[in-house]
């Protein structure tokens, strides 16, 4: 199985700047105006330009501000300070205090296009230092 990640911008050019500059990722390839490619993670992520107000799910209208889902990603980092500051600068907003957790540290974001975000700094054992043994 093949994961891919889509996301949904009202402007590749403008989401294509955040994410080169916010997490460091690199353009691949172009399908046209309306889809980007971009490399860097362990699974592709594609820009898909979807304009303000279009048809989303269920027939609901897009809307790029700020919204809950119940999906989001993380972006795990070695040092979690400079990648924040790498992410604010490209135009990132933190939500919320970086939290000490016992596998590491996490700060929430979003990007300017309302989608959740979470920088994340594993220590010790990352996740298997709360996994229950199988």
């Amino acid at each position: 199985m093949k994961l891919l990640l889509n996301i949904d911008v009202p402007d590749i050019a403008t989401a294509e700047a955040f994410y080169v500059a916010a997490f460091g990722l690199v353009p691949t390839r172009r399908f046209g105006h309306d889809v980007l490619e971009l490399a860097g993670t362990q699974v592709p992520i594609y820009l898909l330009r979807k304009p303000d107000g279009s048809t989303g799910a269920a027939h609901t209208a897009r809307d790029y501000a700020r919204h809950w889902t119940p999906l989001h990603c993380d972006v795990v980092v070695d040092a979690l300070e400079p990648a924040l500051a790498r992410a604010l600068s490209a135009g990132a907003v933190q939500e919320g205090d970086i939290r000490e957790e016992a596998w590491g540290r996490i700060v929430q974001l979003s990007d300017p296009f309302g989608h959740g975000w979470c920088l994340l700094e594993f220590r010790g054992r990352g996740y298997d230092e709360i996994a229950d043994p199988q």
